[in-house]
Parts: C-alpha cells; structure tokens; sequence
C-alpha cells in the first residue's frame, strides 16, 4: 500500500521543526535578579557553609580562618584603593602599601583586634608559602640572553650598592640599634635588595616616552634589579643560616657556606628533573609544570627549615626555577602566567600579615628613631655608591644623578624575608633573638612605607628632567596598547 501523505520534492522546503514549548515563568523567579554578583553571593554562601560545616569555630569571629579572610578582603580593598591615587605622568601607587597599612589598621584597632585573630603558626606558614611564589617568579622570570649579555656597569650597579648598603647597615645597626654583628647583616641584606615592584613600572614608563632609551637607561635598571634581588636574598639566607646555628664563629661561616652550596646543589638537581618530568607529549603540561614548580618551591622552603638548614630553600627555590624555565623555552611565559595567579592571591596575604605583624601598643619610641636614622644612613651611602658605581660608564651628570636616585625604592623583598628571622626565632622559643627579629621586621616595614612611594615619585618627576628624550622616539606599536601595572613585577 502506497503511503498517502506526499513527501516534499525538495528537502529545503520542508517546514521547520516547531520549536519545543518553553517553560511558563516563574513569577518568584522573575524578581530574583540574575546577575553575576547574586550568583557570586550564592557562592560564597555555599563555601562558607561547607567550610562552617568542616571547621565549626575557625570560621567565626576570633578563629583563624575568619581573620584571614578578613584580612586578605581588607588588604584586596586598600591595594586597590591605593592604586587609584594617580598624579599626572607619573605611576600609580604601588597597591602593596594599601594592603600593608590595612593590616597594619587590623592589628592597631582595639575593638577590631579581637574578631581578627590570626594565630603566628598560621601567619608564619602563609608568609613562607608567600616567599616560595616570589622566589619561583624571581627564577622564572630571569633572562637568560640579558645575563650573557650583561655589561660590567650592570654587574657593578647589581652588586654594588647591595653589598655596600648591607655592610654599611650592619655596622650602623651593630652600634645604634646594638643588633650582633650576624644580625646586623641580617637587617643589611633585607634592606640591600631594590625593588622591581617599583622600579620597573616607572621604567617601563620612562621608556614609553623615550626618557634615556638611547643610552639604554631603563634596561640598564630592569635588568640589574633582579640580580640585585637574588644577591641580597642570597646573602640574606647565609646570615640566618649562621644566626641559628649552634656552635663557634668559624663553624658558624662554614655551616652558612655550606647552606648555600646545599641549596644550589639541590636547586639544580630538582630543576633539571621537571625540565624533562612531566613529558612533552602529556595533557595539561602547563599546569603540571606549573604545581611541580610551586610544589617544590614550598617543599624547598618549608623543607629545609625542617632538615635543620633555613638558609639553604630560597636559594634552591631560584635556582631550581630558573633552571626549569630555561630548559622549557618559550613554553616558560605559560608557566609564569599560572605562577602570576598564585602570586595576586598571596600578595595581599603576605603584605597584611607584615603589616599585622606591627603592633603600635609593643613598639618603642627610641627603636623606630634608631631604625630610621639606620635606615637614611644606608640610603644615603647607597645613592652616593650607585652614583661612583656608574662613573665612567658614558653618562652625562644628571643621567647619573637618575640612576642613583632611582636604585633606593624597597618592597617586595622586604616583605617577603623581612619576617623570616622573627618566625625562625619564634619557633625556637628564644626571647632574645624574637626582640632581634622584630627590630629586623620593624625597620623592613619602615623601609617600605618610606621609600616605596618617595621613590616612584622621584623617579617620575626626575627622569623627564634629567634624562634625554631623542626627538623623533620610536615606539613599537604594542607600547600604547600594553598598560603599565604592578601586576606583573615582583
């Protein structure tokens, strides 16, 4: 039998499917607003629940992780507020000093003190997480090609002025402060280490108008401020490594000597393993590549404190790191852009706990006098040794000047060691060396909030003034495209 219904000739022609009838709206559901920020309120309420569900008191006022929510949402809002002080042609703020005065306000409000409470344990492991990520983006972001083709100033602009201001540090701390000699270089090397966070968005803006481009002043700063960093945290984990150890002055050295080799030994066996492990043929490879770099970081950091030789883990962190991304290639800016994730979550951890660290009601009159005149005396001996250090280097008189008064702005590294020593000394019990620890702290956090925002202002009201521009700059076509933040330095 024939089938009756008639088939379309063309298929084209045939009708459309009617569409499926839509559900009939629900009139509660339609005043509910579906917006991102109701569904990140849901969100947080689920975590929340599932956390309260998990940790009962730790999540309300007066438990660890209530405070420390608190105060990462706090140090979020004050960076960002900071940030948006912007004077015209010059750099934003740096947000970490929002985030360090919002733990400083945290910890210094009495009624507030109370419902933020953080335990030190906890504080001290947040901070040493914190000091892995940075030490893994110091590594990583070496360059290799700039470090063959690194001109003698630059090694002399790197060293330089860190060593000198160190030892000069050490010395005016030794008879002002009456700090021992180890942990007056302890506080010299905190303070020697110059800071990117600062100096390389200023630079970056200098370069974009033209400022000092021809005789390569810019590049000359960015590049020498990473060894200068890597040098001063070097010196910085022999001093402690010496500090905590038990026995004579020469035993001391030596064990600080071999805390060094022990960690560059490890940091090169370790970075040259996760150059081949994971494969190149696995799924997911950056994100692999990316846990074993911070995994082992932390386990580096936490590890060798564990096996009795602090000194030893940021040294192995860097140089694993930075024997990693070197093997990997280009494939490196992927793993440091998943490591840039982690670090602007711990950024604002690390800054307020610093900041939280101070408390106003412990801090003596006579002991941030001292800290800041060690401080400025430092400062001024390192200006005039940067200035000698780039003599004869082909500059012009206020081309020198620049240099010299752009290598004095301190943050990150500050306050990324600066707590090492007291955390160390807590664990030890030892009362001594805990009122050690805080001075070393106490003037790190001077350092910061003096020159971080006195130096990007002077470099940019001084680098129009004292460095050429050529007349017709040449621009490549993504610098008016790439903003300038602090987000990517350290």
């Amino acid at each position: 039998m024939e089938d009756t219904q008639q088939k379309p000739a063309n298929p084209e022609q045939s009708p459309a499917p009617s569409p499926a009838p839509s559900p009939a709206p629900s009139p509660l559901l339609d005043r509910i607003p579906h917006n991102s920020l109701s569904s990140l309120v849901l969100l947080a309420v689920v975590l929340f629940g599932v956390v309260w569900s998990i940790t009962e008191d730790e999540c309300l006022p007066g438990g660890n992780l209530f405070g420390i929510t608190i105060l990462f949402i706090c140090a979020v809002v004050g960076g960002k507020l900071v940030s948006l002080i912007h004077l015209p042609k010059l750099p934003p703020f740096p947000p970490l000093l929002g985030m360090l005065l919002m733990g400083f306000l945290l910890r210094n409000i009495p009624v507030v003190t109370d419902g933020v409470y953080i335990d030190f344990r906890w504080s001290a492991s947040l901070r040493n997480i914190a000091l892995a990520v940075i030490l893994a983006r110091a590594g990583l972001g070496l360059d290799p090609t700039a470090l063959r083709k690194l001109k003698v100033v630059c090694i002399r602009v790197a060293a330089g002025p860190c060593l000198i201001e160190a030892c000069t540090t050490a010395v005016i701390s030794h008879f002002l402060m009456g700090l021992p000699w180890v942990w007056g270089f302890i506080l010299g090397f905190v303070l020697g280490a110059v800071s990117p966070a600062v100096v390389v968005p200023s630079m970056l803006l200098l370069q974009k108008d033209g400022y000092g481009v021809e005789k390569g002043i810019p590049t000359l700063l960015m590049a020498a401020g990473s060894f200068d960093d890597i040098l001063a945290i070097t010196g910085f984990t022999t001093c402690l490594g010496m500090a905590f150890s038990t026995g004579s002055t020469w035993y001391s050295l030596l064990r600080g000597v071999l805390e060094v080799a022990g960690g560059m030994v490890a940091g090169i066996l370790l970075g040259f393993l996760i150059q081949y492990f994971p494969s190149v043929d696995q799924k997911h490879l950056v994100m692999k590549r990316s846990f074993l770099v911070l995994g082992l970081s932390v386990f580096a950091v936490f590890g060798s404190g564990v096996a009795g030789f602090p000194g030893s883990g940021g040294l192995c962190t860097l140089v694993l790191a930075f024997l990693a991304g070197l093997g990997w290639g280009t494939e490196k800016a992927r793993v440091e852009e998943v490591v840039g994730w982690a670090w602007d979550v711990f950024q604002p951890l690390l800054f307020g706990l610093i900041g939280a660290e101070i408390r106003v009601s412990e801090l003596e009159g006579h002991t941030v006098g001292l800290g800041i005149a060690t401080l400025l005396i430092g400062l001024l001996v390192r200006v005039g040794f940067t200035f000698v250090c780039v003599l004869f280097a082909g500059f012009n008189m206020k081309e020198k000047v620049f240099i010299a008064l752009a290598w004095m702005p301190k943050a990150t590294v500050q306050a990324a060691i600066g707590s090492t020593a007291l955390d160390m000394a807590r664990t030890k019990d030892n009362t001594e060396m805990q009122e050690y620890g805080m001075n070393v702290l106490t003037v790190a956090v001077l350092a910061i909030l003096l020159t971080a925002p006195v130096g990007a202002l002077t470099i940019g009201l001084c680098g129009p003034r004292l460095l050429q521009k050529p007349e017709n700059p040449i621009r490549d076509q993504h610098d008016n495209e790439t903003p300038i933040t602090y987000e990517s330095t350290l």
